[in-house]
């Protein structure tokens, strides 16, 4: 039988990069005890008012059918949060609501690039990146992110890889997996690199309230740069809220115009219970981000108190999100066969860098997001595999 191209393109895309966290769930379901520290899922539940809302709204009826841009309610919501946030006035033209960024992400790139077009991405970046930019024949160009630079993207390395094609600048700040946060000055080179180059740009936001320090500055909110600027977000970090499955996109009206029968086509609506929840989640800062972040920054100095210079490992602190980086090249081991071993030795999960793009070959992610004790213990073994790597 004959198959479309999109299968051969997002071959080997999907959940293979999720392999060891799937192995180590296959382990704790027989039984065995098992850090996870692989996926980004956060540690509490999500804030009380949300399910009282949700709840309420589907008692009262709001159970039906929605629209194709989202419900009057939520964008309202969204668009007082942007114009608040802008100092500009976003209008509810310019917010289309999906569920999840991973959805917003598809259908904003099925909107803005074709076959053959180039989109300029991070290197190392989310696992799904690379499938949501193949998925309408675009083409990733590889932008590499430096540790010496705090793997914040730089203007060089993007302006030595636009060529005609380019289309798309994808931006993910505060970064998965490094915890990277573009600054001023980055996204005023960034954009007018973008400017000169007639090129969109694109912005995942999802972990905006999970800061460690300073202040989140997005290109969407410098006015210069707005015209060619698309964000995407939703509340499944910052609300500690994923299974909901609530985002948005944000961006130029004639675009989201554009963007509508897209969305139409896809899945036309969500659900307005859902709607009504995040309308209030985003009318006011989140009540439990200010505590992940004081738990996730902590835990991030703990696991560089524990490990860095420890047999050779170095690790990357981040400044925000849920994960910090770990440098293993000096044990000689790939991330893969290192977390493989490290699994099956010590029963600490953990996602090789392999899995966040070439750049971080020889690197791991680590989950933030279970408890200071477990941590302290996932270190304990991680240093004494590491040393018998050394001495092997």
């Amino acid at each position: 039988m004959r198959y479309a191209a999109i299968t051969e393109r997002l071959a080997g895309l999907g959940g293979a990069k999720w392999e060891i966290h799937a192995m180590a769930k296959a382990m704790a379901q027989t039984g065995q005890e098992v850090i996870a520290l692989t996926i980004g899922e956060p540690d509490v539940p999500p804030p009380e008012e949300l399910f009282d809302k949700a709840h309420a709204a589907m008692r009262s009826g709001r159970y039906g059918y929605s629209n194709g841009r989202g419900e009057p309610g939520l964008l309202a919501a969204l668009a007082e949060r942007y114009s608040r946030r802008t100092g500009r006035t976003i209008g509810a033209n310019q917010v289309m609501c999906f569920p999840g960024t991973q959805t917003s992400l598809y259908a904003v790139l099925l909107g803005l690039v074709g076959p053959g077009d180039e989109v300029l991405v991070g290197d190392p970046m989310y696992a799904t990146y690379e499938g949501v930019i193949r998925a309408p024949g675009a083409v990733p160009v590889m932008v590499p992110l430096h540790p010496e630079q705090g793997f914040r993207m730089q203007a060089a390395d993007v302006a030595a890889r636009i060529t005609p094609a380019s289309r798309v600048l994808f931006l993910n700040t505060p970064h998965n997996p490094t915890g990277a946060v573009l600054t001023r000055d980055d996204l005023m080179a960034l954009g007018r690199l973008a400017r000169d180059h007639n090129l969109w740009i694109l912005s995942d936001e999802v972990y905006e309230e999970l800061i460690f320090g300073g202040e989140f500055l997005s290109p969407l909110d410098i006015a210069d740069f707005a015209d060619r600027t698309v964000v995407v977000s939703s509340i499944s970090k910052s609300h500690a809220a994923p299974g909901f499955r609530s985002g948005w996109a944000v961006g130029p009206g004639e675009f989201m115009a554009r963007l509508l029968p897209v969305a139409e086509t896809m899945l036309f609506g969500n659900q307005p219970f859902i709607a009504d929840m995040t309308a209030l989640a985003v009318s006011r800062p989140s009540p439990v981000a200010p505590g992940m972040v004081e738990r996730f920054s902590r835990r991030a100095r703990m696991l560089k108190d524990a490990l860095h210079g420890v047999n050779a490992l170095q690790v990357h602190e981040p400044s925000a999100g849920m994960f910090s980086v770990v440098d293993i090249r000096a044990t000689g081991l790939s991330g893969e066969d290192f977390a493989r071993k490290l699994l099956m030795e010590e029963r600490v999960a953990v996602m090789p860098g392999e899995s966040f793009g070439p750049s971080l070959n020889g690197w791991l992610r680590v989950s933030l997001t279970r408890s200071d004790a477990e941590i302290t213990e996932a270190c304990r073994r991680i240093a004494a595999f590491t040393a018998r790597q050394m001495e092997a």
